[in-house]
C-alpha cells in the first residue's frame, strides 16, 4: 500500500525581511494633542474638584471687584455731591451742609399742609429734620421781610442758637461750616415755591439773601437767648461781599 504523499513545509526561524516588515504600533499624537488630552483626563478625575473650586471661586471675585467698581463709576456720576461713605470720609449734600430742610407746601403735600394752607412749629421742625444745634426754645422771634436783592443776617451769635422758616421767594441761605467748601461756608438757594426751616448753631455765621427779582422774602426767626446787639456777643460783616447785616 503506497504511502500518502506528505506536503512538506518548512518554518523559518529567520525573521521576515525589512520589505515585508508589518509595523503594529500606533502612531503617537502630536504633542499639543497629546496635552489636550491629558488635560481632559486630569479634570474627569476626583482630586481635580479643589481647583474647579478655586477657579471658580476666582472668577467670581473677578466679577463682583468689576460690578463695584462700575457701580461705584455710575453712582459717582449720578451724584457727584454724594452722601455715601468712601475711604472712610462722608459726603454730605447740599442742604445737609448748611444744616437745612426744604419742604413743597403744595396741597398735594401732607407733611404740613390741609386745605387752609402750611402751618410750622419752628422748633418742632427743625429737631424732626434732625438739624443740628438748632434753637432748644423759642425766647427771642422775629419775623422779616427781604426785598429782592436784599440780605438779612450776615453775623454771627456767640451766646444763642437760631432757628429760621424761610419761604416766599426765591433765597439764598448761607451758614458757616469749614467742612463745605474752601470758602469756610455752605450756600443753597430756596425755591419761591418752597418752604425751609435752616438752623445757625451759637458761634456759626449765617445769612439771608434775597436773590429773586419781584418777589420778598418772609422768615421767622427763634432764638433761645435774648440777643443784645450793642455788644461783643454777635460778630457783624462776616462775608465781605455781603454788606447788611
Amino acid at each position: 500500500m503506497a504511502n500518502p504523499r506528505r506536503s512538506s513545509v518548512s518554518f523559518s526561524s529567520d525573521p521576515p525581511s525589512p520589505a515585508v516588515a508589518i509595523n503594529l504600533s500606533l502612531p503617537s499624537p502630536p504633542p499639543q494633542q497629546y496635552n489636550q488630552w491629558s488635560s481632559l483626563l486630569f479634570l474627569k478625575r476626583p482630586h481635580a474638584f479643589p481647583f474647579l473650586l478655586l477657579c471658580f471661586l476666582l472668577l467670581t471675585w473677578v466679577s463682583l471687584k468689576f460690578h463695584h467698581h462700575y457701580h461705584q463709576q455710575q453712582q459717582d456720576f449720578d451724584d457727584p455731591q454724594g452722601q455715601q461713605h468712601q475711604e472712610g470720609r462722608v459726603y454730605r449734600g447740599p442742604d445737609e451742609l448748611a444744616n437745612l430742610k426744604r419742604y413743597d407746601p403744595s396741597p398735594s403735600s401732607k407733611d404740613f399742609t390741609d386745605d387752609r394752607g402750611w402751618l410750622l412749629n419752628p422748633i418742632a421742625a427743625a429737631q424732626r429734620a434732625g438739624l443740628s444745634g438748632g434753637a432748644q426754645s423759642c425766647v427771642a422771634a422775629h419775623v422779616g421781610q427781604i426785598r429782592p436783592g436784599g440780605v438779612r443776617g450776615n453775623h454771627r451769635h456767640h451766646t444763642c442758637n437760631e432757628t429760621f422758616i424761610i419761604w416766599g421767594a426765591a433765597t439764598t441761605f448761607r451758614l458757616e461750616n469749614a467742612l463745605a467748601t474752601e470758602k469756610g461756608y455752605a450756600e443753597v438757594t430756596i425755591g419761591a415755591d418752597e418752604v425751609a426751616v435752616a438752623a445757625s448753631p451759637s458761634g456759626t455765621a449765617h445769612a439771608l439773601i434775597n436773590v429773586d427779582r419781584a418777589r420778598s422774602t418772609y422768615f421767622l426767626g427763634c432764638q433761645d437767648t435774648i440777643i443784645s446787639y450793642s455788644n461783643s456777643e454777635t460778630d457783624f460783616k462776616i462775608w465781605k461781599d455781603l454788606l447788611v447785616i
